[in-house]
């Protein structure tokens, strides 16, 4: 099964360490990174709000536990965003593309 994977990172430097980890790695066949993204979220009993990046995964779900690890690995964040979502159509090209760079 193909997924889609978003991970927040705190700035463009971090984003692009993972993405080209995970690349690198062939644990994700292409990494969009998408910059100012302003979250607000519950932490530690209170709300807050950041600046982060938005990394855009494609990979398959056999590779998540291992983007999980080196997400966490690579991450200054005590609890990293890591959520995949399937992909339940999408052009047979890209995902044979996506499964061979896999």
């Amino acid at each position: 099964m193909h997924i889609v994977i978003l991970v927040t990172a705190q700035d463009e430097a971090q984003a692009n360490t993972i993405a080209e980890k995970l690349v690198e790695e062939k644990l994700v066949a292409c990494a969009n990174i998408v910059p100012g993204i302003q979250s607000i979220f519950r932490w530690q009993g209170k709300t807050d709000r950041a600046q982060e990046v938005l990394l855009v995964l494609k990979s398959r779900r056999r590779h998540f536990p291992s983007i999980v690890k080196t997400v966490k690995a690579l991450h200054g964040y005590d609890v990293p965003e890591v959520i995949a979502l399937p992909i339940v159509e999408g052009n047979k090209d890209y995902l044979n593309w996506l499964t061979e760079s896999t």
